[in-house]
């Protein structure tokens, strides 16, 4: 297959897709899906309306030759969607794919682990905002305990796969949650990301003084650990890494609020209903389920794809000021993806 580099107005290629499988989610987390907004009764979308398995892999096929090499699977709760493993055989069959990894909140990892292995996927990012019972169980909304995650954690591990813990971070809620999930991690040799708190969709009460910044935590863990910066591995890596001292173990920081890297976002992203965004700040997507689902050849398709991102200008957390998050309806978390 003849692989095509498309770049966007500010020569950003496109390399990375993720794709949000379901918007359906286990979960009430107050960043993402606050069960206030997202109740017992919240109308999802039907099965008609979601990508099929075929779709996504015709369009996963097509972003691969536009030059894409990673796929993320997101939601909601990707393990909610039913045979999730079967599209990833189906991912990994795809010419220039070279890595998937999946985001879960672990609660279902022991019921469709050992399938996601055998399908090929190698790696997971399992998120965990606090080891503290009540924090978490406040944070989830849900009640949920951390030893619940913990034990999927553990269980992944086992299995062999690589796994990463995602922290969303924020102030007066878990930030006295810092340095003993770090210190956990470090024991357990994982990878932890903290994700400072960001102003996805409109739901999730945003404010900047909510924020705790990379410079802020990295404070705190210097009170406790040495820590060494790791460079980059490719253009477009979003974490900022640093190892600790006296360990091989690395952590990990997702700066979208105070240290933006839309310079050198890579990053596609294709919703449930088979909307195109490019940007997690956008409020309109393009719709390619409707090309799809009217014959359209993949000629067409791609056509499309290609218009899109090569018109694509985003550089939301580049303009970010005190109160962008009021001036239009953004895209919420759940509905696109982390």
């Amino acid at each position: 297959m003849m692989i095509q580099t498309i770049h966007d107005q500010w020569n950003r290629p496109m390399r990375d897709l993720r794709i949000s499988v379901t918007d359906r989610c286990n979960f009430r987390c107050t960043y993402c899906m606050p069960k206030e907004i997202f109740g017992d009764d919240y109308a999802f979308m039907p099965k008609s309306e979601l990508l099929s398995y075929e779709e996504i892999e015709r369009f996963a096929t097509i972003f691969a030759k536009l030059g894409v090499k990673k796929i993320r699977l997101t939601g909601g709760e990707p393990l909610m969607r039913r045979d999730i493993d079967q599209l990833i055989k189906r991912l990994y069959t795809i010419d220039g794919i070279e890595d998937i990894g999946l985001t879960t909140n672990g609660m279902l990892l022991k019921q469709y682990g050992k399938r996601l292995l055998d399908a090929g996927l190698k790696r997971i990012n399992i998120s965990l905002d606090a080891l503290d019972p009540e924090v978490f169980g406040q944070i989830n909304g849900r009640g949920v305990s951390p030893d619940i995650i913990l034990e999927r954690i553990e269980y992944a591990k086992q299995l062999g796969f690589r796994v990463k813990v995602n922290m969303v971070v924020q102030k007066g809620l878990n930030d006295n949650q810092i340095v003993p999930m770090a210190k956990y991690c470090k024991e357990q040799q994982l990878e932890l990301r903290f994700i400072e708190f960001m102003d996805v969709g409109n739901d999730n009460a945003w404010s900047f003084k909510k924020v705790i910044t990379k410079k802020e935590i990295i404070e705190l863990l210097s009170k406790e650990f040495v820590l060494d910066e790791v460079k980059k591995d490719y253009f477009g890596e979003v974490a900022t890494r640093y190892r600790y001292d006296d360990s091989d173990t690395q952590v990990g920081f997702i700066t979208s609020v105070s240290e933006s890297f839309c310079s050198s976002c890579t990053r596609a992203r294709l919703s449930s209903d088979g909307k195109l965004y490019t940007c997690l700040f956008a409020s309109n997507g393009f719709d390619l389920r409707s090309l799809i689902r009217s014959d359209a050849t993949n000629e067409e398709l791609e056509e499309a794809i290609k218009g899109v991102w090569q018109k694509r200008s985003d550089r939301y957390s580049d303009e970010r000021t005190e109160n962008s998050s009021k001036k239009y309806k953004k895209i919420n978390m759940s509905y696109i993806g982390g």
